[in-house]
């Protein structure tokens, strides 16, 4: 007869939920657009594969999936706000020139 134990037997951390951060953060210092991109595809994807693991598995990082979330999506609502002012600036700017 086997033993098994009550606890499961093996926690590990999502990597793609260490991608997301990683790639959050990156967002915000060197990779502007491209960063926050990927951090919304990875972290959407560790998030979906944390909730799919199989039930003798722990596998941990969703709180970092939901950081690199948070990071990319205010990134990327800073970057189309951002082009909105700049459009708008030129578009005015432009307006006011011909007249």
């Amino acid at each position: 007869m086997s033993y098994q134990p009550a606890y499961p037997s093996a926690r590990t951390t999502s990597t793609m939920a260490i991608v997301s951060l990683v790639f959050g953060i990156l967002s915000w210092l060197l990779l502007p657009f491209i960063g926050a991109i990927v951090a919304v595809v990875c972290g959407h994807l560790a998030r979906s594969e944390i909730r799919r693991a199989p039930v003798d598995t722990v596998l941990e990082g969703d709180g970092m999936a939901v950081a690199g979330l948070v990071l990319g999506y205010l990134h990327l609502t800073f970057v189309v706000i951002c082009l909105v002012v700049l459009f708008g600036v030129l578009f005015f700017s432009i307006g006011t020139f011909w007249h």
